[in-house]
């Protein structure tokens, strides 16, 4: 461009530099777990506590992360397909009722797992009626399934539980459990590595210990569904299909799916899912039906589904998380607890750093540091957590990592978007 004999050039659009993208592999979460095994392995020599890595602690963990685990993949098969699903917590209490009463009717605890998938499946599908056909909003009739959960079940435990010996209106008698499955050979000779307390060699023994041993075919089966679960929403003609109806689901209609009938399967999936987790809490990590057992966790479960990023895998991760936090606070809890501060702190600085060179992410750098420090401080001054911050010490643990990973969500593009047939016309 001339101007009065002068060439004016404009100057070049300097763009920021784009933050580098992370890909997770396989060698990486083999090299994030060996990290974070060797940092439990110092806490454990530094605190003294030696539950960090002990089996017992391990194994109630995977206990405690399944029901949760089965909630945030129900969680995950819903939102996928572009239905939000806040009525898991309710589905979960229809698996634990009638959990209890298939074991206890047919004299099998497969059966009651049975059961408790049919008993959550039923509530999808009162979902998916209120939801997909009429249009209701989806939080509404999630938050009246809970509702309904709990009436429903109270009323159910009136009428068959309280006939029968030993028990009541808020619980049923002692149900049969499943069986527990040992790899062999490894027991002994795992608890006398572990004895030893050795750096290293004896936390990884424990790990192993907890999960190969004493565990319940209920926690198979439920590991087992999410690499399953991955498999048929990522590699098959079914799971593309579905996931479209909660990215496009108008594209979706124009390529001839019927959008209903797939949000209508994975709302029935769903439920089935969180039914499982119900039924699991009343078959396996108790020994009967008591009322409010969830307690809460379908919520946790969505939690975690969050903070899993709408994949199995992130997912299950989170319910680990959550169960590892729940079983410390079980276990000696001030003292486990405690230690589980300085792991923090030493996490929470690596994100910060992360954050830094990796993101370019300066400010909120800068934050993770100070929340490191600041965790870090407390670690030192102090030689004890109080029981009363042990109980909410994984809900804590939730919300600061769901806080830590807010800024790489990425929720189906239709989720929770009201979807009517024709739209693509």
């Amino acid at each position: 461009m001339s101007e009065g004999g002068l060439t004016l050039t404009k100057a070049p659009v300097v763009e920021p530099p784009k933050p580098r993208r992370f890909r997770v592999t396989w060698p990486v979460l083999l090299s994030a777990f060996g990290a974070l095994v060797v940092l439990l392995s110092v806490t454990r020599l530094v605190t003294g506590a030696t539950d960090l890595t002990s089996a017992g602690a391990v194994n109630a963990a995977v206990a405690l992360a399944v029901p949760i685990g089965l909630a945030g993949l129900g969680g995950l098969w819903s939102e996928r397909a572009g239905v939000v699903n806040i009525g898991l917590e309710g589905m979960m209490v229809l698996g634990t009722w009638c959990g209890a009463w298939g074991a206890l009717h047919f004299g099998n605890p497969w059966a009651g797992v049975l059961a408790g998938a049919i008993g959550g499946a039923l509530g999808g599908l009162l979902h998916a009626i209120a939801t997909v056909t009429f249009g209701v909003d989806h939080i509404i009739s999630g938050v009246a399934i809970n509702i309904l959960g709990v009436g429903v079940t109270e009323f159910l435990s009136k009428i068959t539980f309280a006939r029968m010996p030993g028990g009541g209106d808020s619980q049923s008698p002692p149900v049969p459990k499943p069986g527990q499955v040992s790899v062999p050979g490894l027991g002994d000779g795992l608890a006398a590595l572990e004895s030893g307390h050795w750096f290293l060699v004896s936390d990884l023994a424990g790990i192993v210990r907890g999960l190969l041993t004493n565990v319940s075919l209920f926690t198979v089966l439920a590991i087992a569904l999410v690499p399953l679960s991955y498999y048929v929403l990522w590699r098959t003609a079914f799971g593309l299909r579905l996931r479209s109806c909660g990215e496009r689901p108008v594209a979706a209609e124009s390529l001839g799916v019927n959008v209903y009938s797939y949000k209508y399967a994975a709302v029935l999936v769903s439920g089935a899912l969180a039914g499982l987790g119900g039924a699991f809490l009343s078959l396996v990590a108790a020994t009967a039906y008591r009322e409010g057992q969830t307690g809460g966790r379908g919520f946790i479960g969505l939690a975690a589904m969050i903070f899993g990023n709408w994949r199995p895998g992130g997912l299950a991760a989170g319910a680990t998380l959550f169960g590892y936090t729940d079983a410390l606070q079980l276990r000696r809890g001030g003292e486990s607890v405690h230690a589980l501060l300085l792991v923090v702190a030493i996490l929470v600085a690596a994100a910060a750093v992360y954050q830094l060179v990796v993101q370019r992410r300066t400010r909120a750098a800068v934050i993770s540091g100070i929340a490191a420090v600041a965790v870090f401080v407390v670690f030192a001054l102090t030689t004890t957590v109080p029981s009363e911050f042990t109980s909410v010490a994984p809900h804590i643990t939730t919300l600061l990592v769901l806080s830590l990973a807010a800024q790489r969500l990425r929720p189906p593009a239709a989720d929770g978007v009201p979807y009517r047939r024709g739209q693509a016309k």
